[in-house]
C-alpha cells in the first residue's frame, strides 16, 4: 500500500484556481442576466460602503490596470451608476461613489448573486475566509524570490 505523496504548492495553486475560475462563472451567469460584468460588480461593490474611494484604491480592488479602469468608471458614469468628484481635502485626487441608482442596482443584483451562488455552512465560510484572508497576508509580506 502507497503513502500519499506531500501536498505540493501546484496543488494549492491547482485548487485555488479552480475555485476561483467555478465561482467567477457562477457569479457571472447571474450578472450576465443585469448586463453587468465581474470587473463592474467589483467596482459596484466597493463603492457600496458609502464611503467613496480614490480611483488608485478601486483599480487595486477591482484588480485592473489605471486605464482599463477608467473606461470601465466612464462606461458607469454614462450608466448614471458611478459619479465621480475631486476630494476637497486633495483637488488633484478623484473620489468614485455610486450614484442613487447606482445604489439600487447594486443591491437588486447582490440579491440575486446571494440567492444564486452555493454557501457553504456559516462555519466553513468563515474558516475559508480567515485561511484565505491569511494566506494573502503571507504572500503580501513574502520578498519575491527570482528564479535562479
Amino acid at each position: 500500500m502507497s503513502t500519499p505523496s506531500p501536498r505540493q504548492p501546484q496543488d494549492l495553486m491547482q485548487l485555488l484556481t479552480r475555485a476561483e475560475r467555478l465561482a467567477a462563472r457562477r457569479l457571472q451567469s447571474v450578472l450576465d442576466e443585469h448586463g453587468c460584468s465581474l470587473d463592474a460588480w467589483r467596482v459596484l461593490s466597493l463603492l457600496s460602503d458609502g464611503e467613496g474611494h480614490y480611483m488608485t484604491a478601486v483599480a487595486e480592488a477591482a484588480f485592473l490596470p489605471p486605464a482599463t479602469l477608467t473606461k470601465l468608471v466612464d462606461h458607469l458614469v454614462d450608466q448614471n451608476l458611478v459619479y465621480r468628484r475631486v476630494d476637497p481635502l486633495d483637488r488633484r485626487r478623484i473620489l468614485a461613489h455610486l450614484t442613487p441608482r447606482g445604489e439600487t442596482y447594486w443591491r437588486r443584483i447582490g440579491r440575486e448573486v446571494r440567492g444564486g451562488l452555493p454557501v457553504l455552512s456559516e462555519g466553513d465560510e468563515e474558516l475559508l475566509h480567515g485561511l484565505l484572508a491569511r494566506l494573502v497576508d503571507t504572500l503580501e509580506q513574502a520578498p519575491t524570490q527570482s528564479a535562479t
